[in-house]
């Protein structure tokens, strides 16, 4: 399973993208849906490119700023934790379909992590697309079946008496991970607090931890 998933800046070169002269199956299939739709008149154009835009603007930061709430404020948490859909919409969240979201809190007895065993349900309206490495069949596969090894993958090891357990999203039901606050950040405004939570914390592969230039000894 590829880990290496990452956004970075570097002066590292890369093989160029080569763009495919033949459309693949699934290519063809949702052009020849979309056509069909908006010829019967179910939607238009505009209505598509204003949906890509909405989905486009979604990223993991919208994500950090729902932890970085619940962890300064104990009663938001309690409504997350409640209910995590309303949660994020008391931040302005919106959400642009009619999935649910469950939001599962790691504690020191508990170690959640979100798959999708189907295909790639996943949390969009607060973590925008899902990484490559959680569309793919090893993850999908493996999180269920060895989580701790998966886990181990990505650099957390996950000590014996920590109970992990793996939630399945579905096409109505989606997952976020509430990672624990790191140690030694009381002080931390909400806006350094929603520095520390990066995409693959509220997926459950990595916890949230303090960079190391940042810790004070």
């Amino acid at each position: 399973m590829n880990t290496q998933d990452h956004d970075h800046d570097h002066d590292h070169p890369h093989a160029e993208i080569a763009l495919s002269g033949r459309p693949g199956y699934y290519e063809i299939m949702e052009t020849a849906v979309r056509e069909l739709l908006v010829e019967k008149h179910l939607f238009g154009p505009d209505e598509i490119r204003r949906q890509i835009e909405v989905l486009d603007s979604r990223t993991p930061a919208l994500g950090a700023k729902v932890v970085a709430r619940a962890w300064a404020d104990p009663e938001f948490k309690a409504r997350l934790l409640a209910n995590g859909r309303t949660a994020c919409e008391e931040l302005g969240i919106s959400f642009y379909d009619d999935t649910q979201l469950i939001v599962l809190e790691n504690t020191e007895t508990v170690h959640n992590l979100i798959v999708c065993t189907l295909c790639s349900c996943y949390p969009r309206p607060v973590l925008g697309l899902p990484p490559d490495w959680y569309k793919a069949k090893p993850y999908r596969a493996r999180a269920v079946s060895e989580p701790r090894a998966v886990l181990a993958e990505f650099g957390t090891i996950i000590p014996d008496d920590v109970e992990v357990r793996v939630s399945d999203s579905t096409a109505m039901v989606r997952y976020l991970v509430l990672p624990r606050r790191p140690e030694g950040t009381e002080h931390y405004s909400e806006e350094q607090l929603a520095a520390l939570v990066t995409r693959d914390t509220m997926i459950g592969v990595v916890p949230a931890t303090v960079p190391t230039e940042r810790r004070v000894s």
